[in-house]
């Protein structure tokens, strides 16, 4: 199983709206890097739910529960969506500004590649953010 982290702006789309729905397919996605890790997610993969702009903050966990199709939004079968649903929310949001200050964080694709909005996260990365958000 892999871990991811994927970006929305809550005033677009927010960790509320996303439980409210219960599940949602993520597209829109017009970057070929973030496409190409939408296509690397497999059903089951653990993903971090990223509040950009404003807010700045891991607010929860999503698991993907459809792997790449066509992203419904565009006829153009370059782009691609999964499917996602809400687990759980975290504790504690955790910030961007926290995840910078934090040595074991620092090759973080969120601190690295700050516009990719769909990233990898290693297990190391994911415990400590899980940690730092009051979830283990």
């Amino acid at each position: 199983m892999a871990h991811w982290l994927v970006k929305s702006e809550p005033v677009k789309y927010s960790w509320e709206k996303f439980n409210k729905d219960g599940r949602t397919f993520w597209d829109g996605v017009r970057n070929y890097q973030a496409r190409n890790n939408l296509r690397l997610m497999q059903e089951g993969d653990l993903v971090l739910f990223y509040h950009s702009n404003d807010g700045k903050a891991v607010v929860g966990i999503a698991k993907v529960v459809k792997e790449f199709y066509q992203d419904p939004t565009i006829d153009d079968d370059r782009w691609v969506s999964v499917m996602l649903k809400p687990v759980k929310a975290f504790k504690k949001p955790v910030t961007l500004a926290e995840i910078k200050a934090n040595k074991k964080l620092q090759d973080m694709a969120l601190v690295r590649i700050g516009r990719l909005s769909v990233q990898p996260v290693t297990d190391e990365e994911w415990n400590v953010i899980l940690e730092m958000g009051g979830m283990k």
